[in-house]
């Protein structure tokens, strides 16, 4: 045994065996904490799922055969096997018969304008609208005498806010 295997729980000693018996001559020790890891997350998901099947079934305990199923559906969509090699270059012939698109001219990564992103710092303003000095007197003048025959009258401008939007930062050339 290696420096320090001695102290090891008896899991990660076989995690070791297995290792070394695969050819491994070196790892880290954290490797062997990520196999455990991934151990006793698959181990917890196979019981899980053959629990599940146990009570399906009307059964008070987990048998044998809700183990092999809870296996079984674990290999069946977890692990799957690729596409035969064939299928894979026919796949790509297809695909590389389309040619990529031309690269403009220009060295480095191709961004487009500030202008179009999403990051572009962009501020909305509302700025009130300026009545004059006549709209005010005469604003006073209808305060002070109301009558109920008299209409709004049409010169003197509403005091509804403006939007004003534009972005912060350099201008870019369009």
């Amino acid at each position: 045994m290696a420096e320090g295997e001695e102290n090891l729980p008896r899991d990660a000693k076989i995690v070791i065996s297995l290792l070394k018996s695969m050819g491994v001559k070196e790892h880290e020790p954290r490797v062997v904490h990520q196999f455990l890891e991934l151990w006793y997350r698959y181990v917890v998901d196979v019981l899980t799922d053959a629990e599940v099947y146990s009570e399906h079934a009307g059964k008070a305990t987990i048998d044998p055969d809700d183990i092999k199923l809870a296996i079984q559906s674990k290999v069946n969509f977890s692990f799957s096997q690729p596409p035969p090699r064939e299928v894979l270059l026919e796949l790509a012939k297809n695909r590389n018969k389309i040619p990529l698109p031309k690269i403009a001219g220009g060295y480095g990564i191709p961004l487009p304008r500030e202008e179009d992103t999403l990051i572009a710092p962009n501020y909305q303003l509302m700025i009130p609208a300026k009545q004059t000095t006549n709209a005010l007197e005469e604003m006073e003048d209808d305060a002070t005498a109301p009558t109920s025959s008299q209409e709004p009258k049409a010169d003197v401008p509403q005091n509804t806010p403006q939007r004003v939007s534009f972005p912060i930062g350099p201008k870019h050339p369009k």
